[in-house]
């Protein structure tokens, strides 16, 4: 039987231990400074290993938690498999996955080879199917495990120019309820986060262009773009015992973008 736990526990997150993909920067980076501010130990991944040992060290700094950083590729099977190795041997354990790796590749159709195409499919979908089975083993002994997957607003609606990002966040979307679906009776809960027009690295060029404005001021809701730091709290609801009957969702951070 669930026990009522008091209000002020619900978003604790002392003790357990989290693994954030693509956590050198951006919304990545934001995630993991925020699961270890709620008390979690956090190993942080990417594929350039100067950059995420020096992430994790300045993260560490803020935060006062311990910061792993971990060099690898997610598209890669073994890369996986060895992440969460290194991650039970430093932490001996794991409870919160958050799948936040990706790349947005924009172009038309006729312009994007199959290679970019693919090269999408696996970042995006495969890196996210391999941690998630990489991390099987360790989640399903966690006492309340988590895995947050990064979708977008992209997942659901479409744009010109996006065939290879929205084809692949749409299929993170099915993986999501279908994973919820199947790992319902570990209990391992599996959601997804749904960002949509946040400030990244990655759209700061394209924020003043004729499409981003016409977006932000007849689309979004808030008409307005999201700060990175807006991604925190929703991700520490889905990582928390506040989310404990919250499995299959699709949570929307895009400031009423698809309500449009």
């Amino acid at each position: 039987m669930f026990r009522r736990m008091p209000v002020n526990q619900l978003f604790d997150l002392s003790g357990r231990v989290a693994i954030v993909t693509g956590g050198s920067r951006g919304l990545g980076e934001a995630i993991a400074t925020g699961l270890a501010e709620a008390g979690a130990r956090v190993a942080i991944t990417s594929t350039n290993e100067a950059d995420i040992i020096e992430r994790a060290s300045q993260i560490a700094d803020r935060t006062g938690q311990q910061i792993l950083g971990i060099a690898g590729d997610i598209a890669d099977e073994a890369d996986c498999e060895r992440i969460v190795a290194e991650v039970e041997l430093g932490f001996g354990r794991l409870d919160i996955l958050v799948n936040n790796a990706g790349i947005n590749l924009r172009g038309a159709i006729h312009e994007l080879s199959v290679a970019d195409f693919e090269h999408s499919l696996a970042v995006n979908v495969t890196g996210t199917w391999l941690m998630c089975r990489s991390a099987y083993r360790l989640l399903s002994q966690a006492p309340a495990g988590r895995v947050i997957n990064l979708g977008s607003t992209f997942g659901t609606i479409a744009a010109p120019s996006r065939t290879a990002y929205t084809s692949a966040k749409g299929a993170v979307h099915q993986l999501t309820r279908a994973l919820a679906m199947e790992w319902a009776d570990v209990p391992i809960n599996v959601n997804a986060l749904a960002p949509g027009p946040f400030l990244t690295d990655m759209n700061l060029a394209d924020q003043h262009s004729e499409h981003a404005v016409r977006v932000i001021n007849q689309e979004v809701a808030l008409k307005r773009w999201a700060e990175i730091s807006e991604i925190v709290g929703p991700v520490l609801f889905l990582a928390s015992d506040a989310s404990s009957y919250v499995t299959g969702s699709i949570l929307a951070v895009d400031g009423g973008w698809t309500t449009h």
